[in-house]
């Protein structure tokens, strides 16, 4: 005996709808263990993930007033396919992407910390120049630098500029806010300074080039 899900040809393209879609979580699942485990390439996967990706979208939207939810529509089948869901639902964009996406945002981080670092430096220099050696005036600008500095991963834990910086900060800690450097601090200072701002320039990538 024939069993019919169906009873006209509405509900009939809705169970197929729903086969299509069961059909898209599952391969996305499997495609998504593929690419964790290096069985297909990045560049297979991309191509492949942002198929399924497309005619995802396209049925969900289609099927928005009758699977108002991915989620509920996968646990109703006894669907184990997290990593589907969250690369469908979730992202809805491929792996790949999003790994250059993450790279663009750190790279891009990465260089407003270095710009502030130069200013820092730059500005740090030029105050002394202007003959600025109050405590409270030098203090602040070495305390930005320095936290700039440490905000830069690129550098490591023993950075000179790092170092010099930790040492000046503890030793006007000590001072007054009203007390000045003698003119022999505040030339030693500025050459710590230009030594450092060297070392941090040739610490960069492709510095020069």
């Amino acid at each position: 005996m024939e069993v019919k899900l169906w009873n006209d040809k509405r509900e009939r393209e809705m169970y197929e709808n729903f086969a299509e879609l069961y059909a898209i979580i599952k391969a996305t699942e499997k495609l998504e263990k593929a690419y964790v485990r290096d069985i297909i390439s990045s560049s297979e996967y991309e191509t492949e993930c942002q198929k399924l990706i497309a005619h995802f979208k396209t049925l969900a939207f289609t099927l928005k007033d009758t699977v108002p939810s991915i989620e509920r529509f996968a646990d109703t089948y006894k669907m184990d396919c997290p990593a589907a869901i969250n690369r469908l639902v979730t992202s809805g964009v491929p792996a790949t992407v999003e790994h250059r996406a993450a790279v663009a945002a750190s790279a891009t981080t990465s260089a407003a910390i270095v710009a502030e670092c130069v200013q820092n430096f730059i500005t740090a220099m030029d105050s002394l120049k202007l003959n600025m050696v109050a405590v409270d005036q030098v203090y602040p600008l070495l305390s930005d630098l320095s936290a700039s500095l440490n905000k830069l991963g690129i550098l490591p834990p023993d950075f000179e500029g790092k170092i010099k910086m930790k040492e000046w900060i503890l030793r006007l800690s000590k001072m007054g806010a009203a007390d000045e450097l003698t003119e022999q601090q505040a030339r030693q200072l500025h050459f710590d300074l230009e030594s450092s701002y060297n070392s941090f320039m040739a610490a960069l990538p492709n510095a020069g080039t």
